[in-house]
Order: structure tokens, then C-alpha cells, then sequence
């Protein structure tokens, strides 16, 4: 964990969007960031594309650990 220095304009950008979208300020500069590195290594993918794969990635850990816990039952 670190501390990182952004401007205020950005800062009151991610505070408003953070209400929006009743995330915490760190939460919403962390989507930001996630969603930002994502979109640089996958140029040619849509916003909602990149959403669609991390849901897709999201259900696929999520049935893995479905399957580990009845394995160990």
C-alpha cells in the first residue's frame, strides 16, 4: 500500500464519482486505476467488453472455489 499524489481536479473528479457510485474515494481511484491499466493492455476492447471479461474472470474463480469446497466435503 502506498500513497500517491494527484491533483485536485482529479481528486474532486474521483470524490463526485465516488458518491455516484457509492464507492469510497480510495475504491473508486482504485476502479480508475484497475480499469485504466486494463484498457491499455487490451486497446481494441470496449469499456463494457473489459467489464464483461472481468465478470466473466469474477464467475470463473467463483465456480472454481464452488468446486474446491465440495471436493473437501
Amino acid at each position: 500500500m502506498g500513497i500517491i499524489k494527484i491533483s485536485d481536479d482529479v481528486h474532486n473528479d474521483v470524490r463526485r464519482a465516488s458518491q455516484v457510485m457509492s464507492r469510497s474515494i480510495n475504491a473508486q481511484a482504485e476502479f480508475w486505476i484497475k480499469i485504466g491499466r486494463l484498457a491499455e493492455r487490451n486497446p481494441t476492447m470496449s469499456f463494457s467488453e473489459i467489464i464483461q471479461m472481468e465478470l466473466d474472470k469474477a464467475d470463473a474463480l467463483e465456480a472454481a472455489e464452488m468446486i474446491d469446497q465440495q471436493a473437501l466435503a
